[in-house]
């Protein structure tokens, strides 16, 4: 059986390594950031690397849906995509989502701000895609679509284990070991954007535990926090939780 896995989040989750787990099995092919290449060029806005992304992706997203959708690339069972919520912007078609199996990500507000502010000059409610997120969730709800399961980072990274096994359950593929740890390095699968963004992970040979992340944001940040917190608590309610 063929699965077609959407991996739904916002920037400065756990997305990433969750790539590097799922590219770690034998059965599994990945596309990182399918929609980036779209988002820059729909939106003018200039991200680091700018460039080099949109040279290295599909700037047209009926390209990615039918990519997304269509043969599963390297003879591999599972397609991994790795989506960011906030590329999916309002004029991209959504029927093409109906051919696959959704996953959501999902990370407290506070811990994005304070980690997305550290590499970005300029930050946003949207640009953090928590409306987006609650927004395609409800898409997919609204559509007739199987309810999503979502999965909160922090509390993945207790017990990553239990949760992938929970989520390759649930798209009906066996879990494996090969999926808890990886070599370092980078990978001709990561995105363009790599070299700004994935030092971490590419340091990172399996999933850090869970840290509470120090510091405070500042009133602008903060006011987005309180913007997008109800977002994420709409999702947090529908988490999956380990003990139902």
């Amino acid at each position: 059986m063929s699965v077609r896995l959407a991996m739904w989040s916002g920037p400065r989750n756990i997305s990433t390594a969750m790539m590097r787990a799922w590219e770690n099995r034998a059965d599994t092919t990945v596309w990182d950031e399918p929609l980036y290449a779209y988002y820059l060029q729909a939106t003018g806005l200039d991200h680091p690397m700018r460039d080099d992304v949109i040279a290295a992706g599909l700037p047209a997203w009926q390209d990615v849906a039918a990519r997304a959708t269509g043969p599963i690339p390297d003879q591999a069972e599972v397609f991994y995509q790795k989506h960011m919520t906030h590329h999916l912007r309002p004029e991209v078609g959504r029927e093409w989502l109906g051919e696959l199996t959704h996953v959501f990500l999902i990370r407290d507000p506070r811990e994005v701000l304070l980690s997305y502010s550290r590499s970005m000059e300029t930050v946003t409610l949207e640009g953090i895609g928590f409306p987006q997120q609650a927004a395609i969730y409800d898409g997919l709800i609204a559509a007739g679509q199987p309810t999503p399961l979502v999965i909160d980072s922090g509390e993945f990274l207790r017990s990553p284990r239990e949760y992938l096994e929970q989520i390759c359950d649930h798209i009906g593929v066996a879990f494996t070991e090969n999926m808890l740890t990886w070599p370092a390095g980078r990978r001709a699968s990561d995105g363009a954007w790599a070299p700004h963004w994935y030092a971490n992970v590419e340091a990172s040979t399996g999933f850090a535990p869970w840290r509470e992340r120090p510091g405070e944001l500042s009133p602008e940040l903060a006011e987005i926090e309180r913007a997008a917190r109800p977002f994420y608590d709409k999702l947090f309610e529908r988490r999956l939780r380990l003990d139902d």
